[in-house]
């Protein structure tokens, strides 16, 4: 038997819908989906939360990490830690799967891994409705597409999963392949037949304006690590670190109340530096931070005073202070409850974090 995970956050429903009637039509019933709802908006998580109640074989799980970089490594996990079937397949929310797909998957599953060819629609073509075989593919995907996988599932949970350092979008799909191979695996690539449609949808889900975490150079620091990997022939992921875990809806409720700890300060450099080595004396607490761009006369006093030769301090960019916040909580406090934002245009930094 066959376990699907599925990720989503903020994506538009009548894809998912398409994804999901896609899976309602299997010719083979015998499989179990799991969808990890990671930290959508309001709406969007209601309105998905209505939709699967149509399908009974579907188990959604709802994070509540909104204001927190997107972890597809830690969704996937969540349901590989509860999943009790053979095989473990990480499906994508934007697909559309053949009639037969879980029928000749259970056929493949094997104690090695199998991955899916791509094939993509047009814009025009994803917004039509009707049968798998009657959308018109605009291109096919190669190998290097690794998105959707067939794993045995206890060899996937003795390497511990995915990585759960990789954020945002970009190489934790072949790090699984990559470590799977180090460990004796084959990793398999079908292609006899096309079994996955991937709907269109914009590239661009951050505007701007966004005040939602970002980090600028995300994805070069994701596939640098990705790099590592390979060349280091590493096989097991995520260190020391705990995996999987669920978020605890109570300890989320918390940055919502009054902080037991609140601490403002501006882009100074070594201010900046004492912050960060604070984090590790905080324990059962909730912290509130705020970062302020220093003002442009601040800015001017501290470069006359350095042309002069006086004693003076260096501001760092705003930007730069939102990459390496980011990066110390990727490394060292991702499975801890927290909001950020970055307020561009107002040139302020906020972080509720609870060091639980």
């Amino acid at each position: 038997m066959i376990t699907i995970t599925l990720t989503y956050r903020n994506r538009d429903l009548n894809i998912v819908k398409k994804c999901l009637k896609s899976l309602d039509n299997q010719s083979e019933k015998d499989f179990k989906v799991v969808l990890v709802d990671y930290g959508s908006e309001a709406d969007f998580s209601n309105a998905l939360a209505d939709l699967v109640k149509n399908y009974s074989f579907i188990k959604l799980i709802q994070c509540p990490v909104q204001g927190q970089l997107w972890n597809k490594c830690r969704a996937i996990n969540m349901a590989l830690k509860q999943c009790e079937t053979s095989h473990f397949l990480v499906g994508d929310i934007d697909l559309m799967f053949h009639p037969d797909f879980v029928k000749i998957a259970i056929k493949l599953a094997s104690e090695n891994a199998t991955y899916f060819k791509y094939s993509f629609l047009s814009k025009e073509e994803s917004l039509k409705d009707r049968a798998f075989d009657e959308y018109k593919i605009d291109f096919v995907g190669n190998e290097e597409i690794t998105g959707t996988t067939l794993f045995p599932t206890e060899t996937l949970k003795q390497v511990n999963g995915y990585e759960e350092f990789y954020h945002g979008w970009g190489a934790e799909d072949t790090d699984i392949h990559v470590r799977l191979k180090n460990y004796g695996l084959s990793v398999n690539f079908y292609d006899e037949n096309i079994l996955v449609k991937h709907q269109w949808h914009p590239k661009a889900y951050r505007s701007k304006n966004s005040t939602s975490p970002f980090h600028s150079n995300l994805e070069r620091v994701n596939h640098n690590y990705m790099y590592s990997t390979i060349n280091n022939k590493v096989v097991f992921a995520n260190g020391n670190d705990d995996w999987g875990v669920v978020p605890n809806k109570e300890h989320y409720l918390k940055l919502s109340e009054k902080p037991d700890i609140e601490i403002n300060i501006q882009s100074i450099d070594f201010h900046f530096s004492a912050l960060l080595a604070s984090f590790k004396n905080l324990n059962n607490q909730v912290v509130k931070v705020q970062i302020n761009q220093a003002s442009t006369k601040d800015k001017l006093v501290q470069t006359v005073k350095k042309i002069f030769k006086k004693k003076h301090f260096n501001y760092l960019k705003l930007e730069t202070i939102n990459n390496l916040l980011l990066e110390e909580i990727i490394k060292n406090y991702r499975n801890k409850p927290y909001c950020y934002n970055f307020n561009r245009e107002k040139g302020v930094i906020n972080l509720t974090i609870y060091f639980n």
